[in-house]
């Protein structure tokens, strides 16, 4: 399966999945491939971190899940440091965790994933990822449950069809994967599609383009709840050099 026809499937709810091979892909007439690409963000940008207890982040993964959507943030807020002084001093301010229909394992391109909630037993949720993947429609009604009361709900690739069909992106700018701007823009004319860019933030609710843009707002989220200087520290310890998180 090639790589277009991967993403399609994860646009399209209970499609199986495969890997993404490599090759080149295909821009649309308003895009850029270049790296000096940015996001767009929203004024009221601040996030709080709560008084006590760490900032809950769940990961939603079905059958095909990119690996690269989940892998790239949940490698960022994993590796936030807060703190000063030594090591031992230092706090892990996120706490990761998956969601899935069942507690069963889940399979993409040959890794298995066990999810560690459901989503009626998932905790309070302050950060939401939706990687591209196949879904389904308790995803879609959990999406539209939670998403009020988080402090960022966040999409990556065609994990943006999961909002736009929950109806969290009508009348809202946003974005997904290159190949599947127009696809979007097509099936959701409400809404304001985005191109060229890595992310566009909203409020509460954010869409990154395709695979290591994901890894780009994550940075970002970290930026809105700790400063320019944690999310640095962040994406130095992590040899990741793209700027296109800085905005």
């Amino acid at each position: 399966m090639n790589r277009r026809r991967f993403l399609t499937a994860a646009a399209t709810l209970g499609t199986t999945l495969a890997a993404i091979p490599s090759g080149r892909a295909l821009l649309g007439a308003e895009e850029s491939n270049t790296t000096d690409a940015k996001g767009l963000t929203t004024q009221k940008y601040k996030l709080t971190p709560p008084a006590s207890g760490r900032i809950s982040v769940a990961v939603l993964i079905s059958e095909g899940v990119n690996v690269i959507d989940f892998s790239g943030p949940w490698g960022v807020f994993s590796s936030v440091m807060i703190g000063s002084g030594g090591h031992e001093n230092h706090k892990m301010p996120f706490e990761l965790f998956t969601v899935s229909d069942k507690t069963e394992i889940v399979t993409s391109g040959g890794l298995k994933l066990m999810p560690n909630y459901t989503f009626s037993n998932v905790p309070e949720t302050k950060v939401v990822v939706i990687p591209a993947q196949s879904g389904s429609d308790s995803m879609i009604e959990w999406l539209r449950k939670v998403a009020p009361t988080a402090d960022v709900t966040m999409s990556v690739c065609t994990g943006a069809f999961k909002l736009a069909k929950a109806g969290l992106l009508s009348g809202k700018a946003a974005t997904t994967h290159h190949e599947f701007l127009d696809k979007l823009q097509k099936e959701y004319p409400d809404i304001q599609v985005k191109r060229g860019v890595r992310f566009v933030e909203g409020e509460k609710i954010s869409t990154a383009g395709g695979l290591t843009s994901g890894t780009d707002l994550a940075l970002r989220v970290v930026e809105r709840y700790f400063g320019r200087e944690v999310a640095q520290t962040t994406a130095t310890y992590m040899e990741y050099q793209s700027k296109g998180w800085i905005v």
